[in-house]
């Protein structure tokens, strides 16, 4: 039998050990705290470099290993349909629950006395937000240039495009398969060593953020915070909780199952940080690589829950901070530009505050300028809207891969029901 590892030596330990040491750093050392902000970036910065590689040899992998191709459609479509029921759940959830608690309410704030300046550039870059925009950032200027930006969208297209066209050509496409295969082996191993530095990324984005806004910028918008971090929860419990029911397996155990990667979201504020490992972790539980190539990293552009809860809950907040009431046809409209606005945001941290910025523009009622009301506190709920979206990919995944009959439940169920154990081995996908 082998000997069990030590406590401390788990991840999932040091990451948490990394977590509150930065909290106590920027508490009582702010400045020493912002100071220790090159971590943080410096670890989503080496795992950001793997992303483009890691989606293009799963998703070539997976489309090139199947036999029938019209099963990437069957697989696509059934993705996107889940994607769109779920997401429009999470925005009315957002929406119902703004109406419920009325977290804005009593703030009573002129947004006369808002400086504009202090969200110009999120304007900006809202402005230029249009469904056309979003099909069109899919395109890469060249195939090159798509591996070497990184957006998961363009990434996207080529890896499937490659799929294709490497499962058309026969013996020659089989070997190209078996080299990207070997090429994947590479890139998951290269993961392996860049997550070990995850606690010091946790320890360095957890310093800065509690040292540059402090607990006291909170105290206004506790009730924000706080309704946020409820409606996530709830979200996950309840919603999330039914669809794994319904599948065969307990949300809770699969949040335990993945305990390593929700803490180093919460470090680092961003779900891009744990993709490769997350895909690693369903193929394990029995997931098929090629519809978790295929669903997963779609999941990043078209089924940001936490990002739809943020959006909606913030709109609503915002009306009710400044006194602006908001009619039910306004509140439609600000949910289907919402649904629409959501896509693209590829698990970027900031990115959810730019897609509010281009939700105030469509609605004019709410100035834009009230944005700024957010601004301190954007980065703690940044770290709640990355780690609900990452729940919700993986659940994703694995409904899917059952919709296609190709979840191995007992498998998954008896792995869940020993996460620590299965979370000691660092299998490479293949093996």
């Amino acid at each position: 039998m082998p000997q069990r590892r030590p406590w401390y030596a788990a991840l999932y330990a040091q990451v948490l050990i990394a977590i509150v040491i930065g909290i106590l750093i920027g508490c009582f050392f702010p400045k020493t705290g912002v100071a220790l902000k090159p971590l943080g970036d410096g670890f989503v910065a080496l795992i950001r470099m793997m992303i483009a590689p890691v989606i293009f040899c799963v998703v070539v992998q997976g489309i090139a290993s199947m036999s029938d191709l019209k099963k990437v459609g069957t697989v696509g479509v059934k993705a996107l349909i889940y994607f769109e029921i779920v997401s429009t759940l999470a925005l009315i959830a957002g929406i119902v629950v703004a109406k419920v608690l009325h977290p804005g309410s009593g703030l009573n704030i002129d947004p006369a006395t808002l400086d504009p300046k202090a969200t110009s550039a999120f304007a900006i870059h809202a402005g230029e937000s249009s469904f056309i925009a979003f099909l069109l950032g899919f395109i890469p200027r060249t195939f090159v240039d798509a591996l070497a930006g990184g957006a998961v969208p363009q990434v996207l297209l080529i890896s499937i495009l490659t799929g294709f066209a490497i499962s058309r050509m026969g013996e020659a496409g089989q070997r190209a398969t078996r080299a990207i295969e070997v090429a994947n082996k590479v890139v998951f191993g290269i993961i392996r060593i860049i997550v070990k530095a995850a606690p010091l990324g946790a320890l360095g984005g957890m310093a800065f953020t509690v040292g540059s806004y402090g607990f006291s910028s909170l105290s206004s918008l506790l009730k924000l915070i706080g309704t946020f971090y409820l409606t996530s929860i709830l979200f996950i419990v309840i919603v999330f909780g039914a669809i794994a029911w319904w599948v065969g397996f307990s949300i809770f155990r699969f949040l335990a199952y993945i305990k390593d990667e929700l803490l180093i979201v919460l470090g680092t504020s961003s779900s891009e940080t744990v993709l490769p490992d997350m895909m690693r972790k369903l193929e394990r539980l029995g997931a098929s690589r090629s519809v978790v190539g295929l669903v997963f990293p779609t999941g990043y552009v078209f089924n940001t829950d936490g990002t739809n809860i943020y959006l909606t809950l913030s709109v609503l907040f915002l009306a009710q901070a400044t006194n602006i009431h908001l009619s039910l046809s306004q509140e439609l409209t600000i949910l289907l530009f919402a649904l629409i606005a959501s896509k693209g945001g590829s698990g970027v941290t900031g990115t959810g505050f730019v897609t509010l910025a281009a939700i105030l523009a469509a609605v004019p009622s709410v100035p834009v300028q009230s944005l700024a009301i957010l601004l301190g506190v954007e980065k703690f709920m940044s770290e709640c809207r990355a780690i609900t979206n990452v729940v919700g990919n993986g659940v994703a995944t694995l409904v899917v891969s059952r919709w296609e009959g190709e979840l191995d439940v007992p498998k998954l169920r008896e792995i869940m029901a020993r996460p620590e154990s299965n979370n000691d081995k660092q299998d490479a996908p293949g093996q």
